[in-house]
């Protein structure tokens, strides 16, 4: 099937009216969003790995794709690789996609890609290392993958264009209009003429609106244009439902509509009436995250009386929600004591089935676990797809299984890894645990035991505000590099209020996050170390933290021994969000000092505190006794 496809692409290549030595197709739609529609799934369909990142290259005689220590062993699992070649971007002697194509494309060759799916950040370097080598990166503006598929007779679904729905202030915290007077202020610090959002998240985000077009992403496929005196969204074909138009306009935004299908049209009008327009420069501020695309219907492509200036750079939006407002921060501790209860009844009753030898599939807990969230207010559908990895599986580090076909049980000897997580109306959550069936190695209860030290290493790190997320990492790895292991994954990312699982600009990896403002308190963050034994098992141990200024007086375990404050810049330190016990038995004491175990201790006395009385209040008299003895004090006899 895959050569099939690939032989039909190159026809389409060589076909063109300038032929494309080389086509690239990323894991991308218009928006850069990370989680993409079926619609959007280009890469997936050619190439037939369906990991959520990677790059594919498509030459005459090679098919490439690149992509990060998460999915190289999914890669090997899922593709045909007589046909495919796997790019391990993550190490070092693995060429970059700009280097391997001037090295092994000749002089004068053409590179084809679509220019909505490339950011023009990326579009840039890319086009300047190609020039430098005599070669050319050509816009094509009809995707050829598209095009491949009619040809097949293969046709992609039809773009989702669901209902949106308002989420009022009493979760956000602050009216759509008070958001769209700030970003007035900033575009006229900026000196800018319009604003224009791309970002799906950034859409919802200002308008106070979310959607269900994309799966687990409570967005809608659509664009914002604000200028001072309108605000004008692309979405569907245009009509603002009167519902949404009136709770609008009561937030102080009087919301115009237009198809979603006539943005670079709009933008290209947009940047013609700045141009004639006689009083001065213009300038149109973008993200650079925003696709090549879009960039050039914004210059207006050179069809313009006096040239128009681009602000292309980071996006105001993302700025203003990764910060969190003191209404979404509660949220964010309410919707996790709800998970919290949720997870905790889930493991008690996976023990209880596991341990009575009833079989559990992967896809059975994953449905179980559902339920369990189900029952919780204000829970509105997963924030991605489940993770449930037994023994091998929980190697394969973004794991899904699948429902056809033969299921894989969860046995009495596994070790089982959980990444999952809720969205709910006042915020989002995402919690991996670990725990074992029955009876774990010395080696495993060794790797428990060093990647829960290094979530502990962040957990209870103080930093100066302001520094870049990566200086965090290595905390993280310490104990798991004195023994020579490692993950091939960052250690956290950015968290949306009701929105992306994963969101921008700040996280924490050995890669610094390319536009990252710096920590700052009201931000919330993943923390999330692993460690993956191919073919045997998998441990990662995630809790979300909420960035917080310390004192002396603060509530943090080293909070009391402060001595300064960084010189004036203040500390800061997180508080952790997740409210679900480690397992015990999988510990191996005599590598975790006093203080980490006093960390333990009083983290699962906190969880027994909160979740123990909710349990009781409820009836739930046999998860109540389970929380309890989860929760029982760590001692090194």
């Amino acid at each position: 099937m895959s050569l099939q496809r690939l032989t039909a692409l190159r026809a389409l290549m060589a076909s063109q009216p300038t032929a494309l030595a080389a086509y690239i197709v990323p894991t991308a739609d218009a928006h850069n969003s990370e989680y993409i529609a079926p619609v959007d799934a280009r890469r997936e369909w050619l190439s037939g790995f369906m990991g959520s990142a990677g790059i594919a290259i498509v030459t005459s005689a090679k098919a490439l794709v690149w992509t990060d220590g998460r999915y190289y062993t999914q890669f090997q699992n899922e593709v045909d690789l007589n046909v495919w070649t796997l790019m391990k971007q993550s190490l070092p002697d693995t060429p970059s996609m700009d280097k391997w194509l001037t090295s092994n494309l000749v002089s004068g060759s053409v590179v084809g890609v679509d220019p909505h799916t490339m950011t023009r950040e990326e579009w840039t370097p890319l086009q300047t290392a190609l020039t430098k080598a005599k070669m050319q990166l050509l816009a094509v503006d009809k995707n050829m993958i598209d095009l491949t598929r009619f040809q097949l007779n293969d046709l992609p679904p039809e773009r989702p264009s669901k209902d949106i729905m308002h989420l009022p202030i009493e979760y956000t915290g602050k009216t759509a209009g008070q958001k769209i007077k700030e970003l007035r202020d900033k575009m006229t610090e900026k000196n800018v003429s319009a604003l224009v959002i791309t970002a799906l998240d950034e859409v919802a985000y200002t308008l106070n609106l979310r959607g269900s077009d994309i799966n687990y992403n409570p967005v809608f496929f659509s664009y914002l244009v604000i200028t001072p005196s309108s605000v004008v969204l692309f979405w569907r074909d245009g009509k603002i439902p009167q519902d949404i138009r009136e709770i609008l306009s009561e937030e102080g935004v009087d919301l115009k509509g237009r198809p979603y299908d006539e943005i670079t049209r709009a933008l290209k009008e947009l940047a013609r009436e700045l141009s004639e327009n006689g009083d001065g420069e213009h300038s149109i501020w973008l993200s650079s995250e925003a696709s090549e695309a879009v960039h050039r219907a914004a210059s207006g492509e050179g069809d313009l009386k006096k040239p128009l200036n681009l602000v292309s750079e980071m996006s105001p939006v993302a700025l203003a929600k990764l910060v969190k407002n003191p209404v979404e921060l509660e949220g964010f501790r309410q919707c996790h004591i709800r998970d919290g209860i949720a997870v905790v009844r889930f493991f008690k009753w996976l023990h209880d089935q596991i341990d009575g030898g009833t079989t559990v599939t992967e896809v059975q807990a994953a449905d179980k676990l559902l339920e369990f969230r189900t029952e919780e207010k204000y829970f509105m559908g997963p924030s991605f797809e489940t993770i449930p990895g037994a023994g091998e599986n929980g190697a394969i580090i973004h794991y899904s299984p699948s429902r056809d076909g033969p299921q894989r049980e969860i046995r009495a000897n596994d070790m089982f890894l959980l990444d999952s997580g809720g969205q709910y109306m006042d915020g989002t959550t995402d919690i991996t645990r670990t725990r074992h069936m029955g009876a774990p190695t010395l080696a495993q209860k060794d790797a428990f035991t060093r990647v829960l030290k290094g979530q502990i290493g962040v957990g209870s790190a103080l930093f100066p505000k302001g520094v870049k997320g990566n200086v965090l990492d290595t905390l993280a790895r310490k104990s798991l590099w004195d023994s020579g292991l490692d993950y091939a994954h960052g250690t956290g990312h950015g968290v949306g209020h009701f929105l992306n699982v994963h969101e921008g600009p700040a996280g924490v990896s050995w890669r610094p996050y390319p536009h990252d403002p710096g920590l700052a308190p009201g931000q919330i963050l993943s923390n999330e170390p692993g460690y993956y034994k191919v073919g045997e098992y998998g441990i990662r141990h995630e809790d979300l933290v909420e960035i917080i200024s310390v004192t002396n007086s603060s509530d943090h375990p080293r909070a009391s021994k402060l001595l300064g404050d960084f010189d004036g810049r203040g500390v800061l330190g997180f508080s952790t969000l997740t409210l679900v016990p480690n397992q015990r038995k999988c510990l191996k004491l005599d590598l975790l000092d006093d203080f980490e175990i006093e960390y333990i201790n009083a983290y699962h006395s906190r969880v027994f505190k909160v979740l123990g009385e909710i349990l009781k209040s409820r009836g739930l008299e046999e998860d109540y006794e389970w929380l309890a003895n989860e929760c029982e004090p760590v001692t090194r006899s």
